[in-house]
């Protein structure tokens, strides 16, 4: 690290695997995919890692920024101090209570345009600033609209006929970025995995909590969605890595790169290894909506807690809206529909090179919410 008389940082960074010292922004940290962001840069020598959110992110050795995103004046005041940042990670959504229905919504659509412009408007004109980092999704393709052309391709693909926040956002960013010396990337995972819990769009937490609950009735884990669709995945620590690489490299500047795993899977396929990951014998296909009737089941969520001595909260703080998205992955009550995948050629070719075997991203992320006693352990009794 070099620095001036005055304790000005010298931005220019450093050759080889050393990076400069950066001060990193995460918005929405204490969501999937920003806690993961900061839980990686904060085991990072040289990060100085500070979380934008109104809850206090799960990860500790960060620091945390209570911020209504919502609030334009709250922000500009809240980051006046802060123009010494060197890079923003901007994970931040607001959902509807419909999810799903939600993601059309003109409100939804006004909210979320707004907490991105308070945030960065603010840190745009800064000379500190290098880059800033935005997610979008499959939602970019229409993939909850309308059946697209396989594999969905950066620039080519995009469904900007629908209305999505996702370009009022780049729109903004890009208009911001004019003239300014820093670049961005805009990332779009394909669905996201980790062991976050209370969030909304973490499919892992509501068919944990169905498992758990299947399992204390002694029953064996029936499929519960409908109809097989090929699929991607994307592990949110991967992700995170990404996020690290797009901040950094040449080849990430004002590009837009899909993100994936590396493979395909279907949930029927990667059933029966869930199955073997809690300890249950595998079962039927019998639809379910895990919405409707596993939002249902506080009281039995509430003795698989006191049975096991888990540490996870209640129902609901534990599975967010987890439950509402888990029948949107797993298709329950929808007709047989064609593969939708994305192409990740890009980002190969831009020199991001990890991949993930989906089966074992789930067995590691359920593993790990059993270590914490968020979920039963495998070899639990049932009943």
């Amino acid at each position: 690290m070099r620095w001036r008389l005055d304790r000005q940082v010298d931005w220019t960074p450093w050759r080889g695997n050393v990076m400069a010292w950066k001060k990193i922004l995460i918005a929405g940290g204490s969501g999937l995919v920003g806690s993961k962001a900061a839980l990686h840069f904060g085991a990072q020598d040289g990060c100085d890692v500070l979380v934008a959110s109104r809850r206090p992110p799960p990860v500790a050795g960060v620091r945390h920024l209570r911020l209504d995103l919502t609030d334009r004046v709250a922000c500009a005041k809240a980051l006046t101090g802060h123009g010494d940042i060197t890079h923003i990670v901007y994970a931040a959504v607001y959902e509807q209570a419909g999810l799903v229905a939600g993601w059309s919504d003109a409100k939804q659509i006004d909210v979320n345009d707004a907490m991105f412009r308070n945030l960065l408007d603010p840190l745009a004109g800064s000379v500190a600033l290098r880059h800033v980092t935005l997610f979008q999704g499959t939602k970019a393709y229409g993939v909850h609209i309308r059946p697209f052309a396989n594999p969905a391709r950066e620039g080519r693909s995009e469904y900007r006929e629908q209305p999505n926040f996702y370009w009022r956002q780049e729109d903004h960013l890009r208009e911001t970025q004019v003239g300014k010396p820093w670049s961005w990337t805009i990332l779009r995972p394909v669905h996201v995995f980790g062991d976050t819990i209370g969030v909304s769009l973490n499919a892992i937490l509501g068919v944990g909590l169905y498992a758990a609950i299947m399992k204390h009735r002694g029953e064996p884990l029936h499929y519960p969605g409908g109809p097989p669709r090929l699929s991607e995945a994307v592990d949110a620590d991967l992700l995170a890595r990404c996020v690290a690489w797009a901040g950094e490299a040449e080849t990430a500047r004002n590009q837009v790169f899909n993100v994936a795993n590396g493979d395909v899977f279907t949930w029927e396929n990667v059933w029966p290894s869930l199955a073997r990951v809690f300890g249950m014998e595998l079962g039927e296909h019998r639809p379910l909506s895990l919405g409707q009737e596993m939002s249902r089941e506080s009281a039995a969520w509430d003795e698989v807690r006191a049975r096991h001595d888990l540490l996870s909260p209640s129902l609901e703080a534990f599975a967010g809206k987890s439950l509402q998205f888990a029948d949107y992955t797993l298709r329950y009550g929808m007709g047989p529909q064609p593969p939708q995948l994305v192409s990740t050629v890009k980002l190969r070719q831009a020199g991001f090179h990890e991949v993930m075997d989906t089966e074992a991203m789930f067995a590691k992320w359920f593993g790990r919410l059993q270590a914490d006693r968020l979920l039963p352990p495998a070899l639990a009794d049932a009943g």
